[in-house]
């Protein structure tokens, strides 16, 4: 029986528009809607007074207006971004067009496979450097908030979650997403990674989780625990289709993703990659011709 994912999809706003949606939180979504952002990208503010935007989001102007709008008489004094998909780091130009806060992330696109030797070529904000890279447990303050830099590679290689420390509340970029799961694309994502980050916000004591996409998680853990299922489900269903002598990855996705728009397909073929990488580093697969998507796959003997 296939694992219930308890999501979220619930969400009333106004492009455009500010909404306080908690005691020193502010959203504002950017309209730029779609299968992988759902509603568009929200854009946090934390804090009042001298503030942080989290995720300035797309190269939007109308978008950035309506940051600076929500922010009239304030100053923003940090600006901190998740990772560098296009839809979360390349606004941070703009913002700092007309505003001298600096950025604040992991790294550049593909820093965390960089430093292992890895070429990322898959699409990104290649153009994004942060005038300071941070690492887990780094503590970042404001005037009136502070956060916690909290590190979950997976998603993509430099992918960072943010903890408001007053709120016990986790800024999850697309790490952990209500509406949806994420999307991991090998070489930048990693499925490997991705468990081992979901198994670490497992330990932390977060009340509540407000992701770039969707509305927010207020029972975290027991959605974590149902993604972190739903990935072995995944890996299950691939040995199920090799032991069906299903043995591409092309042909693997129709069987697993019946439910699932064939334009999805593609996409979904990228998760299966980076499910299927993690069982061959496990040693449950291996590689019988070929590589990544035009490859067969077999079980391990072992």
């Amino acid at each position: 029986m296939a694992v219930e994912i308890p999501y979220r999809r619930q969400l009333e706003f106004e492009y455009g528009q500010v909404a306080t949606i908690a005691p020193g939180i502010r959203r504002v979504i950017a309209n730029n809607p779609g299968p992988f952002t759902f509603h568009g990208t929200g854009t946090y503010i934390l804090g009042t007074g001298k503030v942080a935007v989290v995720d300035p989001g797309p190269d939007d102007q109308a978008h950035i207006d309506a940051i600076l709008g929500a922010l009239e008489g304030e100053t923003i004094s940090h600006i901190l971004v998740t990772h560098t998909h296009m839809d979360h780091s390349p606004g941070c130009r703009k913002l700092q067009a007309v505003c001298d806060a600096p950025t604040y992330a992991y790294g550049p696109h593909g820093a965390g496979k960089i430093e292992q030797g890895i070429s990322v070529e898959e699409g990104g904000d290649m153009e994004f450097v942060p005038d300071h890279q941070v690492r887990h447990g780094d503590i970042i303050e404001g005037e009136d908030w502070t956060v916690e830099c909290v590190y979950t590679p997976g998603h993509t290689s430099n992918h960072m979650c943010f903890a408001l420390q007053e709120q016990k509340a986790l800024f999850t970029g697309d790490h952990v997403m209500g509406w949806s799961t994420s999307i991991v694309s090998p070489p930048d994502g990693d499925m490997s990674d991705y468990l081992d980050s979901l198994e670490l916000l497992l330990q932390r004591d977060d009340q509540v989780y407000w992701p770039t996409h969707g509305p927010c998680i207020d029972e975290p853990k027991a959605h974590v625990r149902a993604f972190i299922q739903h990935r072995q489900e995944r890996e299950q269903q691939i040995i199920d289709c090799i032991e069906q002598g299903i043995f591409k990855i092309g042909e693997m996705v129709p069987a697993m993703y019946h439910d699932t728009p064939e334009f999805m397909y593609p996409a979904a073929a990228r998760s299966v990659l980076a499910a299927m990488d993690n069982l061959v580093k496990k040693n449950r697969v291996i590689v019988a011709s070929g590589s990544g998507l035009e490859g067969e796959y077999q079980l391990s003997a072992s």
